[in-house]
């Protein structure tokens, strides 16, 4: 069995440790968040014996071989790095990180230890349909991809009621993350620049300063367009928490993904509902899953001794992309995306 410990409990880090709780290979042995209240929930909950407030000491107790990384969105490189250091395998939740230099950073020290594993948790790549969707690609089926375009846009409840952090990241980061990491998979290409804009104003307004909406247009290698759109003021009324789509134009044919019924449409005395079925849902009392699965070869990757299916070069990617957004929203003008080190 490997041994995993969790790091953040917020709504992520919960399912974490609720999801590997029922691995037939792994176990949580230890879990950690700063508030004591939150740490004794879950971990009664989900029948957890060692807890910690401070990370570090979860990391130095000998209990663990793995650890999941759920904390807020900026604060990713801290506990990766510790665990690295510690020498643990690592899954951390998307994005990366906030900083590029963080980013860079961790992915050099991932490739000190090569036979530690860091997957970065860009489930998406696990649906079965954005999953055929890349297979069909490299078949060569719908020609060479040319352009694509993807938005992510959730409801206001998000930033202003579900996490407390919003204002300490970005719909871009929050939601445009697993887009940016769809779209470079299925193009197999190298982003280069990126000219973004957006709007502010309806959070702020409510105590929450970020940005309301970012649209992003990104040059990927070859001469390949993709349009990014994140934005999380829906208003509640809408009937699902996530509006998502991606498209894929090739040179002989395009792909559609839209998710924002994900196959069910329900209508009660209360409500209209699109509900989310495809990243977890319960099945004959089972979780089940893309967040599953995704946790699953995280455990494969340790035990088989292989590389992950999403690596540490493959988050600093993205970071890479959100780090020129945020410069291009901060001068308006287009800003390159810095490449990594070359080994």
């Amino acid at each position: 069995m490997i041994r995993i410990g969790v790091i953040g409990l917020g709504v992520m880090g919960e399912q974490y440790v609720r999801i590997l709780q029922a691995h037939n290979g792994a176990s949580v042995t230890a879990v950690s968040t700063r508030r004591t209240d939150r740490l004794v929930e879950v971990a009664t909950q989900h029948g957890v014996e060692h807890r910690y407030t401070d990370y570090r000491e979860l990391l130095q107790s000998g209990r663990v071989d793995a650890v999941c990384v759920a904390t807020p969105d900026s604060a990713h490189a801290g506990p990766v790095r510790a665990a690295l250091e510690a020498g643990l395998h690592v899954l951390c939740e998307k994005p990366f990180t906030t900083s590029l230099p963080e980013a860079d950073d961790l992915l050099r020290l991932a490739r000190q230890r090569p036979r530690q594993k860091l997957q970065v948790a860009f489930n998406h790549r696990w649906l079965s349909s954005y999953h055929q969707g890349a297979a069909a690609i490299r078949r060569g089926e719908i020609g060479r991809p040319v352009a694509a375009s993807a938005r992510k846009n959730d409801t206001i409840f998000v930033p202003t009621e579900m996490i407390a952090w919003a204002a300490e990241t970005t719909p871009m980061h929050f939601l445009g993350a697993h887009d940016i990491d769809l779209v470079r998979w299925y193009l197999a290409a190298e982003p280069v620049e990126v000219f973004a804009a957006g709007s502010r104003g309806v959070l702020a307004a409510r105590g929450v300063e970020t940005w309301d909406v970012i649209q992003a247009l990104v040059k990927f290698e070859g001469g390949i367009t993709a349009t990014f759109e994140a934005a999380w003021i829906y208003p509640n009324t809408f009937p699902t928490l996530t509006d998502s789509f991606v498209e894929v134009i090739g040179t002989e044919g395009h792909l559609h993904f839209d998710r924002k019924r994900e196959s069910v449409e329900m209508s009660t005395a209360r409500q209209f509902t699109y509900p989310k079925t495809f990243l977890l849902a319960e099945v004959f009392g089972r979780t089940r899953g893309a967040v599953v699965e995704c946790l699953s070869d995280f455990v494969s990757a340790i035990r088989e001794d292989r590389e992950p299916q999403v690596t540490a070069l493959d988050g600093r990617q993205v970071s890479a992309v959100l780090d020129a957004v945020s410069r291009s929203l901060d001068t308006g003008r287009p800003a390159a995306v810095d490449p990594p080190e070359t080994v």
